[in-house]
């Protein structure tokens, strides 16, 4: 098991001008640190872009990729289940922050 280890992140609200969405979405780009030996380590680094929900039913991601920081090259992996629940985590107690 993987802990991530977010070393940095930036989070934006994302504008809904049509008023079509329902809820707000917040797109995250958390910046990893990444043991050499695991198989998503890159020498360019490596983050995740999430697009987190919040709703009347709570917060969630409904979307996530992965990209090298440097190249931003997508990568095709997923965070698996318990990372993927840390990196929501991550995102309520920090999404709030773009309305202050």
């Amino acid at each position: 098991m993987r802990r991530l280890n977010i070393t940095e992140y930036q989070v934006e609200l994302v504008k809904d001008p049509f008023g079509i969405l329902s809820g707000k979405r917040y797109e995250f780009l958390l910046d990893l640190e990444l043991d050499e030996e695991d198989e998503l380590y890159s020498p360019h680094g490596i983050y995740v872009k999430a697009v987190y929900m919040v709703d009347d039913e709570g917060g969630r991601i409904i979307k996530h990729e992965l990209y090298e920081r440097t190249t931003n090259r997508f990568l095709s992996y997923d965070l698996e289940d318990d990372e993927l629940a840390e990196a929501e985590a991550f995102c309520l107690a920090h999404y709030k922050e773009t309305e202050e």
